[in-house]
């Protein structure tokens, strides 16, 4: 005899689809991201050339993500794992050239993010 809440059946339950703290986190602080990148390119800090545009851009499809991530879409997921690399590489770039600790910080923050998007458990709560 079994005790109650016991099942015999050993399949895997699928994961509920609930939000993990950490997205929500990193949504919060990739639209802080979006928001700087976006003050800094309007006051000219790219360029004003096409530079500046391409910036521009990658916010706009990066803030569309952040919001698609936060109602766990797949698309969301793709464009904000898509952007923690791009900014990482970005900051890495930065940090290369400039030698400032603070590109170096936010590169390895980004990349830990892009770390933590890419795993299954975060992957299977998608739809």
């Amino acid at each position: 005899m079994l005790p109650d809440g016991v099942e015999l059946n050993d399949e895997k339950k699928p994961a509920r689809r609930e939000m993990l703290p950490g997205i929500a986190g990193i949504c919060m602080f990739m639209i802080l991201m979006t928001m700087l990148n976006v003050y800094a390119g309007l006051r000219g800090s790219f360029g004003n050339g096409s530079a500046k545009y391409g910036i521009l851009s990658v916010c706009t499809l990066l803030a569309i993500g952040i919001f698609g991530l936060l109602r766990l879409k797949k698309w969301g997921w793709a464009l904000v794992t898509a952007g923690c690399l791009l900014l990482s590489v970005g900051d890495l770039f930065y940090f290369e050239r400039t030698r400032t600790a603070f590109f170096l910080i936010r590169g390895l923050f980004n990349l830990l993010f892009f770390l933590y998007l890419v795993r299954t458990e975060v992957r299977e709560r998608l739809n």
